[in-house]
């Protein structure tokens, strides 16, 4: 285990701990949605500074993502009655498209901090409002997005806000502000709840917008963590801000995020983070590079510490093979997986970790991996092609081939029992009997195709 005092230093790359291949993989993964072939060697040629700072800055985004993947999507195309699968489809399609991998991943992780669902909201534009304010700051200032959280429409319907008056106040979005949103259980009494649900009354929705009615707000004075005063939801969430809990709140849930949900960091680690997170006013991107760029992310506590969510499975998958699917099927498979976007279980989101996989998860992931390899399938069509890819990059032998996959999808990160089995697996299909119409060329891409599928199915491929 690093020394704490180090833990958050630059990493620098040394004879003992260098830069390559395996680094830039892990970086991509955490940052983003996992890399293309091409971003893996541009990372270890251009060096560990460079490419921090092209991932934490990200890319001008290209006219076609601007253009069909715009934020808020039409009326006509996502009405507040479009269907659930539309709606996560549009998501998917960004998370694809993206030049800005990194937003789009503080983004989603933002989404099931503030787990929202539209099961409940049941309006596609409020959800799209919402994802607009979470992308907008992301990767900025916490401490508004938690003020405007508060009185952003599909919020306030989704715990309850838009019916809570002086006369009957609703207690719900002051508890989980609280409890989910910024200071954790243990930091906030029920008299808290009950006296900040009296800030939070008058809220409600005119033209898809959240406003204070004052009429219907409790305008007399609150008693909320020993401190009084006439206060709205908006001071509801200065207090909270304010609170000493809340930054190291945020910053485990981060650190689970982006390093490892498979340990308990301890004060040590967490409180200079948190007091970094304070002092600059709870700027995330800030927080985020810090971590990204520390010897703790780029150490072997961190280092394939995660389980991939279905998303990153997904997404990561499609991107590394540069190919291009119909998200709307992929939203359609990813409800099977445990992950429908816009529509957390609970509002406390997915757990995430050893959650993501059981029995029935593990084949949906077999399943969504040959589906997307086959290049037969209904649903995906033939335009995520591995033989394409390989053909691309001029592997030709099994040896090749073999290599090319473990190095693109797992940077090498397997046994030589679990190369020589894939080996050993091409070697058998060359004396299967295809059918006589088949060509030489019908048959390796069969053979490719197929390996590659094995190679998506590996216990490794499972981790992030």
């Amino acid at each position: 285990m690093l020394d704490p005092k180090n833990a958050w230093q630059p990493y620098t790359p040394s004879a003992e701990n260098p830069w390559d291949r395996k680094k830039v993989g892990h970086l991509y993964r955490r940052s983003g949605f996992g890399a293309t072939e091409r971003e893996l060697d541009a990372g270890v040629k251009d060096g560990h500074a460079k490419a921090l700072d092209r991932v934490l800055a990200g890319e001008t985004e290209t006219e076609d993502f601007t253009r069909t993947s715009a934020f808020m999507a039409s009326e006509r195309s996502m009405p507040p009655g479009a269907p659930q699968g539309r709606l996560s489809a549009w998501w998917l399609d960004r998370m694809l498209k993206t030049r800005h991998p990194l937003r789009e991943k503080l983004t989603l992780f933002w989404h099931n901090h503030f787990a929202t669902s539209n099961a409940k909201v049941q309006n596609a534009r409020f959800m799209l409002t919402q994802y607009r304010l979470i992308q907008e700051h992301a990767l900025g200032s916490f401490r508004t997005l938690l003020t405007q959280m508060g009185a952003d429409p599909a919020m306030l319907v989704w715990l309850d806000t838009n019916t809570s008056t002086k006369a009957a106040p609703n207690e719900n979005y002051a508890r989980e502000v609280m409890e989910l949103f910024s200071l954790g259980v243990g930091n906030y009494t029920e008299t808290d709840i009950r006296q900040a649900a009296r800030a939070f009354t008058g809220y409600e929705i005119k033209e898809g917008k959240g406003t204070l009615n004052r009429r219907q707000h409790d305008a007399s004075e609150k008693d909320v963590f020993g401190k009084k005063g006439k206060f709205t939801g908006e001071d509801i969430a200065g207090l909270c801000l304010d609170h000493e809990a809340c930054p190291r709140f945020i910053v485990r849930k981060l650190y689970k995020f982006i390093v490892s949900d498979a340990d308990t960091p301890g004060a040590d680690l967490i409180d200079p983070l948190a007091e970094q997170y304070r002092r600059s006013g709870f700027d995330t991107g800030k927080l985020v590079s810090t971590i990204l760029r520390s010897n703790l992310f780029f150490s072997p506590v961190a280092y394939r510490a995660k389980i991939k969510s279905p998303v990153e499975f997904a997404i990561g998958s499609v991107r590394a093979l540069e190919g291009v699917i119909g998200t709307l099927p992929l939203a359609e498979v990813l409800d099977g997986l445990g992950q429908v976007l816009f529509a957390p279980p609970s509002v406390k989101g997915w757990d995430g970790g050893e959650a993501w996989l059981n029995a029935q998860t593990l084949l949906g992931r077999n399943n969504l991996a040959l589906a997307i390899t086959a290049t037969d399938s209904a649903r995906f069509g033939t335009r995520c092609d591995p033989a394409v890819l390989v053909a691309k990059h001029g592997a030709k032998t099994d040896a090749q081939l073999v290599d090319f996959l473990l190095g693109l999808f797992l940077q090498n990160d397997v046994s030589d029992e679990a190369r020589t089995k894939l080996l050993d697996y091409l070697k058998a299909t060359k004396d299967v009997k295809y059918p006589a119409y088949w060509s030489e060329d019908d048959i390796a891409n069969h053979r490719t195709r197929a390996v590659t599928h094995l190679v998506l199915t590996l216990p490794e491929y499972q981790l992030n």
